[in-house]
């Protein structure tokens, strides 16, 4: 037998056939003005989450994301959805992982392919669309509980979803999760979230990353303030410009309007 003779003979539907879904996890660093003008603002991790206005889950939150399509590939299925949903269109997209886990989607065998994105403030606004009956940002707390379970909490206006989940190991540089309460989250997103935070967090060590969640100019201390709110830990302002200086070059403008002495703005290095 030739192999044309065997795809003429090949039966696609003597094999099962999974779908395959992609979901977003897309974070920002959001700024409330601090009440003294002399403080820095406070900058807090986002996600972006939508209200399900279909079944299964309806009426629960969960990542943006949804089914590919024959003819796109799973990152353009996941660009499709998130800007359906809510109204955005990422920049770049970085990949998670693959979620296959048997029982996790209750319509049946549907593997999931996860992205993390992230959003300049600038893009704040979201709306529903599509299958989403509504979108909203929702800040980010990821903490250890006494017994040693993580416990992910996701707070806006009034509105507050938590989980709980165990880690389970890293493996590759992934680290994996154990939903132990999914709360209202809808599917298993919970674990999705955990695990891209951690993508994230990992990221914000040594990678550039921290310079997607800026605009085109920015301060140095807007830098730091971010790479601060990622790893969840304070640094000296002096180690901090001492490690970024290679990627970043001044430029001749300054900030203005902020209530305390201009400063100056900064570019990511080419």
């Amino acid at each position: 037998m030739t192999e044309e003779e065997y795809l003429k003979s090949y039966r696609t539907e003597d094999y099962d056939r999974p779908s395959v879904t992609a979901d977003v996890a897309a974070f920002m660093i959001r700024t409330e003005d601090a009440a003294d003008f002399r403080r820095d603002p406070c900058r807090k991790l986002s996600l972006l989450l939508i209200r399900r206005g279909i079944f299964p889950y309806k009426g629960c939150w969960a990542l943006p994301g949804g089914f590919m399509e024959m003819n796109e590939t799973v990152e353009a299925c996941a660009r499709r959805e998130i800007t359906e949903e809510t109204g955005l269109i990422p920049v770049s997209l970085m990949p998670v992982g693959v979620f296959s886990a048997v029982d996790r989607d209750p319509r049946g065998r549907v593997i999931s392919n996860a992205f993390v994105c992230v959003i300049s403030e600038d893009s704040i606004t979201v709306s529903g669309g599509a299958d989403a009956a509504d979108a909203r940002w929702f800040d980010v707390a990821f903490t250890a509980d006494p017994d040693g379970n993580r416990r992910l909490t996701l707070t806006q206006d009034g509105i507050c979803l938590t989980a709980v989940l165990r880690q389970t190991g890293v493996r590759f540089g992934r680290t994996d999760y154990e939903i132990l309460d999914p709360g209202t989250l809808a599917f298993d997103h919970a674990g999705i979230i955990a695990t891209a935070l951690s993508a994230l967090q990992s990221n914000a060590e040594n990678d550039t990353v921290i310079f997607d969640f800026l605009p085109e100019k920015f301060t140095l201390t807007a830098l730091q303030r971010v790479q601060e709110t990622l790893r969840n830990a304070p640094q000296q302002p002096a180690n901090f410009r001492r490690k970024i200086a290679p990627f970043v070059e001044a430029t001749e403008e300054y900030t203005a309007g902020a209530g305390h002495r201009p400063a100056r703005l900064y570019t990511r290095k080419k």
